[in-house]
C-alpha cells in the first residue's frame, strides 16, 4: 500500500473514532466528549495535512497543526456573531469549538506528538517500499 492510500486509510480510521467520542455515553463521557476528543482532532489534521504535503516532515505538519488548534483555542474566548452562527452547526462546533479550556492544551499536545509518530509510520513503512530490491 502506497503512503496516499496508507494515509487516507487512517484518516477513514481516526473519523469514526473522533466522532465516537463526541457521542460517547459510557463511563467517563464527559472526560472523552470534551477532552479526549482533542486528540483525535488533531491527529485528524495532522493526517490530513499530511494528505496534502506528503513531501513534508511530520514534525512541521504537527507543530503547524498544534499551533492553529491552539489558536482556534483562544479565538473560543472571542464570541462576535458571524462566529457564534457558525458554532450554531454541528460541524462548525466541532471545528471551531464552543468555550476556552485551559484544560484542552495538553490533549492537543497528546495529539500533536500522537499524529507526529504516525505521520513517521506513515513515511518510513513509504521509505521502506520505495527501496530498490537487493540483489
Amino acid at each position: 500500500m502506497n503512503q496516499r492510500n496508507r494515509t487516507i486509510l487512517s484518516i477513514l480510521i481516526i473519523i469514526p473514532i473522533g466522532f465516537a467520542s463526541k457521542f460517547y455515553r459510557g463511563p467517563a463521557a464527559a472526560w472523552v466528549n470534551d477532552s479526549l476528543g482533542g486528540v483525535f482532532y488533531v491527529i485528524f489534521w495532522c493526517l490530513v495535512g499530511y494528505l496534502f504535503f506528503p513531501k513534508s516532515k511530520p514534525w512541521k505538519i504537527a507543530a503547524i497543526v498544534l499551533t492553529i488548534t491552539c489558536l482556534l483555542e483562544c479565538l473560543q474566548l472571542w464570541h462576535p456573531p458571524f462566529l457564534e452562527w457558525l458554532r450554531s452547526y454541528f460541524i462548525g462546533a466541532t471545528i471551531l469549538g464552543t468555550s476556552f479550556v485551559w484544560s484542552d492544551f495538553p490533549y492537543y499536545f497528546l495529539g500533536s506528538a500522537i499524529g507526529w509518530l504516525w505521520l513517521r509510520w506513515i513515511a518510513a513503512n513509504h521509505c521502506q517500499n520505495s527501496k530498490p530490491p537487493q540483489e
